[in-house]
């Protein structure tokens, strides 16, 4: 159920929504959790972020980046520098929006595991969202290691799974031998099918029976989906696109 200020809800039917937008909508106006906007503009950029999730999870599948534990990693060295733990820091120089871009046009230069994999897709879906000079203002400075990000990401819980938010498939008896296949992170695309980076576009139960086939020698116990979903703090989001953005400990309105 969606619940918008008085006379906002009849402004839905005007909004221009992709059929993957709609989708969004409609299943949440079905669900029986209750889901609060401020506006209905808040709502349609909710929708609009989602879609450019969607497109970046499926955007960094077909941009021939490879997965790699952290020992084996990759990136191109003349945006980023690699990092003894594997990880990636934006080189001094290059605009955050710059060294995002390349990983997606450039795949073929970089190599990381599924959790940065879904850091990327999101910073990707941000900036594609919030536009280049905000993006470069707010995510100065970006590393690119497993699950650390810049706190204007703002990752929060959710309860119930959409488009463009982040699932985990945990495999309980993984082979010690491999513990990269201890478990992988997924974003939910529209068709119900996942990106799993390293695993490609898949359905749940295909990226659980590959996690089955890195299991412990004789285990019977099967990979599964958790209950844990993870997704944008929209709201705050939108901020970063239209009002004030925090930078160290001040806090500046954007183009002032």
């Amino acid at each position: 159920m969606i619940i918008l200020p008085p006379g906002e809800a009849e402004r839905i039917g005007q909004l221009q929504l992709t059929g993957v937008e709609q989708e969004i909508l409609q299943s949440k106006q079905q669900s029986q959790v209750t889901y609060r906007y401020g506006s209905i503009g808040e709502l349609e950029f909710e929708l609009k972020v989602r879609s450019a999730i969607v497109e970046a999870a499926r955007a960094l599948h077909a941009s021939g980046a490879k997965f790699a534990t952290f020992k084996n990693s990759r990136c191109n060295e003349a945006l980023w520098n690699r990092e003894p733990n594997g990880g990636f820091r934006l080189r001094s120089g290059v605009t955050p929006a710059e060294g995002i871009r390349d990983i997606f046009r450039n795949g073929w230069a970089y190599a990381f595991e599924c959790a940065t994999a879904m850091v990327i897709v999101l910073y990707k879906g941000v900036l594609d969202s919030i536009g280049e000079p905000a993006f470069n203002t707010y995510f100065a400075d970006l590393l690119l290691y497993d699950w650390k990000y810049d706190s204007d990401l703002r990752i929060i819980p959710a309860v119930e799974a959409y488009p463009g938010d982040v699932l985990y498939f945990i495999n309980p008896d993984f082979n010690p031998m491999s513990p990269e296949w201890r478990g992988e992170n997924a974003i939910l695309l529209p068709d119900g099918t996942y990106f799993a980076h390293g695993m490609g576009i898949r359905t749940g139960a295909e990226i659980i029976a590959l996690l089955n086939t890195r299991r412990k020698p004789g285990s019977t116990t099967s990979a599964y989906k958790t209950d844990d979903i993870e997704t944008l703090d929209f709201a705050y989001t939108q901020r970063l696109k239209t009002v004030i953005a925090r930078i160290g400990t001040r806090v500046y309105a954007y183009g002032w």
